[in-house]
């Protein structure tokens, strides 16, 4: 029997129509080749629409609960002010949806260009999982005497037990099916209180996975270890804002942005996940072809590993590597083939069954449709 599966899919702003287009004729080639098809839906949100309607994400809420997935573009746009369409859509997202844990590959693909020097694929590969639904983006603050030489801002960053466990406990299960270590990025010298906390939990539930170890860095430390000793890690759990921060460092190690992606996963299957390259909208390169997909269609792999099409999203990782590593350049004029010549060369390759599994050893792929549960 065919697997069916229906799926909201977000352009949004920038050059997120233009990348997430190449995503969906790879995954048209992706159904063409194996036994599924997905029935999918459009939805207009974002900057544009924005200003022209005034909705956020509580307009288009039941309209994306009743998918099985999400697939995200980018949104955000200098006419909107910081913060309105960061908070409240994409953070409200997540907090709704209880998207608990964002899902970052640090990996080198053969033939990616990397600024660090002698750095090989063998050495990166890694996932950073953060917690994506407390911390300091809870959104909770205020400011006294704003516009005054007395001004005083407030920002709370709330850490709740249970919230810390689900991530971690995740992180856990995911080691177990990798390489077996954990490591905790914090900074539990300063924040005391928070970080006392997540070593807690992180102690309690390393009783249960024995077969795991587990190490901890401070976040300052992080940024120098990701970059010069990548192969120091396999598992990373952290909090929302060091994840923020680690998971942008680790795009920078793989080649940049434009290769970068992210599962934003509901982990008691109660609403849907969102798969979502990082890079943002970009407004500057819009509508010049200059965008490079890859990261949205990775992103489209991580979501069919989600719903259980391992073989489907692994041939999609296979041919955006090798289509990587024919590229000159990453990003730009410079790429040698326009977003959509990018999309269309890896998605033939996916079409005709060309693509070369050996260059994408098994990893996060075949995890996510166990340790995320499908919708109930």
């Amino acid at each position: 029997m065919t697997n069916r599966y229906s799926l909201a899919v977000l352009p949004g702003d920038g050059i997120g129509p233009e990348v997430v287009g190449c995503a969906l004729e790879v995954l048209d080639a992706a159904e063409a080749r194996y036994s599924f098809t997905t029935a999918r839906t459009e939805i207009t949100a974002g900057a544009q629409h924005y200003l022209a309607t005034g909705e956020l994400f509580a307009e288009v809420e039941d309209t994306l609960r009743g998918h099985d997935a999400i697939l995200f573009g980018s949104m955000g746009d200098p006419a909107v002010k910081p913060g309105i369409l960061e908070r409240g859509f994409i953070l409200e997202m997540r907090q709704r949806f209880q998207q608990a844990a964002n899902v970052r590959p640090v990996r080198l693909y053969p033939g990616v260009p990397t600024p660090i020097a002698d750095l090989t694929p063998e050495r990166c590969e890694m996932v950073i999982v953060r917690e994506n639904t407390e911390g300091a983006y809870v959104g909770q603050g205020s400011t006294v005497h704003a516009g005054t030489p007395n001004a005083v801002a407030m920002q709370e960053s709330l850490n709740t037990r249970a919230g810390i466990e689900r991530v971690v406990d995740f992180a856990f299960r995911l080691a177990l099916g990798r390489r077996k270590k954990l490591t905790l990025c914090h900074k539990t010298n300063i924040l005391v209180a928070a970080g006392q906390l997540w070593q807690e939990v992180v102690a309690d539930l390393a009783t249960k996975y024995p077969e795991v170890e587990t190490d901890y860095v401070h976040v300052d430390a992080m940024c120098f270890h990701l970059p010069l000793s990548p192969e120091r890690f396999d598992v990373i759990v952290t909090d929302n804002l060091f994840g923020d921060i680690i998971t942008d460092l680790g795009a920078v190690i793989q080649g940049g942005l434009g290769v970068a992606t992210s599962a934003n996963l509901n982990l008691d299957g109660t609403a849907p996940s969102m798969f979502e390259a990082i890079h943002g909208s970009a407004p500057d390169i819009a509508g010049k072809g200059w965008a490079n997909p890859s990261g949205a269609i990775l992103s489209l792999a991580l979501l069919l590993g989600h719903l259980g099409e391992g073989p489907a999203a692994r041939a999609i990782e296979a041919a955006t590597v090798q289509v990587l590593g024919e590229l000159p350049a990453l990003a730009g004029a410079e790429m040698g083939l326009s977003t959509a010549e990018v999309g269309a060369r890896i998605a033939a390759i996916v079409r005709e069954g060309a693509a070369n599994e050996a260059l994408v050893p098994e990893s996060l792929l075949g995890q996510l449709a166990e340790l995320a549960p499908s919708r109930v």
